[in-house]
């Protein structure tokens, strides 16, 4: 490709722009804009790289792309290959953003449960020994039965939630409603 080409300005100017819209975007993801730059520069590139060549193309410190990176490891939104190249580490983007939204919220969102539901289960025996204990004022008791129903409640929706996170993993939940939205967007594409 020649990089004087006009065409190829146009396109490259084309492909920045949605760069820049996943950059915006990133911070419901958790990561920096900068580090949201970096997934969409490596969105876009057909080879996996290395950190160095991070840092060339994005122009940044490398302690700032390695702390972009590392943000992206963690919300799996890029992956560390097992293979190397000079003997330096590839990275690659997830490019696939079914697998990104699963992958980041799944994760999430078992994190929540399981936080929730360990402390809750912890809970639940002491609260129901302080309303059942004599010594218990009334006042201290029916507030203490009020959390206990709260809290059975939200057993409830952390059930609910664990089987929301199955159906994220396994794709089912995606593969339910994908083809629909395919067939929208192509007539969406056809129609303009």
């Amino acid at each position: 490709m020649r990089e004087d080409e006009p065409k190829y300005k146009e396109w490259i100017e084309l492909r920045n722009r949605v760069i820049g819209a996943i950059s915006v975007t990133m911070d419901l993801y958790g990561v920096t804009p900068s580090a949201g730059a970096l997934y969409g520069t490596m969105f876009f590139e057909d080879e996996p790289m290395t950190l160095e060549e991070m840092k060339d193309k994005m122009g940044m410190s490398k302690s700032n792309m390695s702390y972009a990176a590392r943000s992206l490891l963690d919300s799996r939104m890029i992956e560390k290959l097992d293979t190397k190249r000079d003997r330096k580490d590839l990275y690659r983007a997830q490019s696939d953003f079914y697998v990104t939204f699963r992958n980041f919220f799944s994760t999430k969102l078992q994190r929540e449960r399981d936080v929730m539901m360990e402390t809750i289960e912890q809970v639940l025996p002491d609260l129901k020994e302080l309303i059942l204990h004599p010594d218990t004022p009334e006042d201290i008791r029916q507030n203490a039965l009020k959390d206990l129903h709260k809290l059975y409640h939200s057993v409830e929706f952390y059930s609910w939630m664990q089987q929301f996170i199955d159906m994220l993993q396994d794709g089912h939940l995606f593969e339910q409603t994908k083809d629909i939205v395919k067939r929208e967007v192509s007539s969406d594409l056809d129609r303009e």
